[in-house]
C-alpha cells in the first residue's frame, strides 16, 4: 500500500474510538518524557503526532508555549476540548508527522512524541522533519515502543488478522541502532530502556478496552466478519492469558526506548 493511502487509513483509524482511554494507561510515559525535557517558561515545544494532548498538556502547564499537531482530525477535536476545560492555551492543528507543513526550520525548542511518531510509515520523512523544525542546541524526545517488548508480542498476534503487513515497521524506532541511522547525524543522542506495566483483571478485560478504544485494534476488528472477528477475540483474550496473567490478574509489561536528543 502506498504511504500516502496508508496515511489516510490511519488518520481514520486513530480517531476511531475514545482514545483517550487508552491513552490513560500511558501516564508514566508522557510524565517521563517532559520530565526527561524539562521544558521551560517561553520555550517553544512541538508534540508531534500529540493524540488527545497528554505531552502537550504537561509542556504547557510547565509554562512552554505549545503546539500539538496531529493526522487524525478527531483526536485534535478531543485534545482541543480537553485544553478548553484545562484552561490551557495550547495550539492545536492537524498535520502530518513527514511535512510538518507550515512551520518554519529551526523554529522549536523542543520536539516530542510518545508513542506517536513511530506509527507513520516514512520514518526517514519523519525523522527530516524532526531535524528541520529544531533548532541548533534545542532538544527532541521521544518514547518508543521496543520491538521485542510486550506492545511489539501484542501487534505480532494481531497481524494474521490483517489484509497485509505495513509496509514499514514502526517498532524499528524502538531499537537503537535504527534510531541512530534516523536521528544520529543531525542530534547527539541517548537512550533509556524503561518498563511500563498495565494491569487489568483478565484478558476479556483488555479486548474489552483496547477493541473499544484502540484505534489499530477496534478497526481490525470492525473490519471482519463475524466468525473472523470472534477468532480475533478469543486469540487476543488468550494471548493475555497465556503470556501475561500474574497475582490474580493481567500485568502486561511493554517495554520501551526513551530517546532524547540534541540538536547539533
Amino acid at each position: 500500500m502506498a504511504f500516502e493511502e496508508l496515511k489516510q487509513r490511519q488518520s481514520r483509524m486513530w480517531g476511531n474510538g475514545p482514545y483517550q482511554k487508552v491513552s490513560d494507561t500511558i501516564d508514566d510515559l508522557h510524565d517521563i518524557l517532559v520530565q526527561r525535557l524539562a521544558p521551560k517558561p517561553g520555550e517553544r515545544f512541538l508534540d508531534v503526532a500529540c493524540g488527545t494532548g497528554a505531552v502537550a498538556e504537561r509542556a504547557a502547564r510547565a509554562g512552554a508555549d505549545v503546539t500539538g499537531v496531529d493526522l487524525a482530525p478527531a483526536l485534535i477535536e478531543t485534545a482541543k476540548e480537553r485544553a478548553a476545560a484545562a484552561g490551557l492555551d495550547i495550539h492545536y492543528r492537524v498535520d502530518d508527522c513527514e511535512r510538518l507543513d507550515g512551520i518554519e526550520d529551526a523554529s522549536y525548542d523542543v520536539a516530542a512524541s510518545t508513542c506517536g511518531t513511530m506509527f507513520a510509515p516514512d520514518h526517514e520523512a519523519t525523522a527530516r522533519q524532526l531535524a528541520r523544525v529544531v533548532k541548533a542546541g534545542g532538544r527532541v524526545g521521544l518514547a518508543n515502543w521496543e520491538p521485542e517488548g510486550g506492545l511489539g508480542k501484542m501487534f505480532r498476534m494481531m497481524a494474521p488478522f490483517q489484509p497485509a503487513p505495513p509496509p514499514s515497521s514502526p517498532f524499528d524506532w524502538g531499537r537503537e541502532d535504527r534510531v541512530r541511522e534516523l536521528l544520529g547525524e543531525a542530534f547527539e543522542l541517548r537512550f533509556e530502556h524503561l518498563v511500563s506495566s498495565l494491569r487489568l483483571p483478565d484478558g476479556e478485560a483488555y479486548w474489552q478496552l483496547f477493541s473499544s478504544s484502540y484505534g489499530p485494534t477496534k478497526t481490525l476488528a470492525e473490519s471482519l466478519d463475524d466468525a473472523r472477528r470472534e477468532e480475533f477475540h478469543s486469540t487476543f483474550v488468550d494471548f493475555f492469558e497465556t503470556h501475561y496473567r500474574s497475582n490474580g490478574g493481567i500485568d502486561h509489561t511493554r517495554e520501551w526506548l526513551l530517546v532524547l536528543g540534541t540538536r547539533r
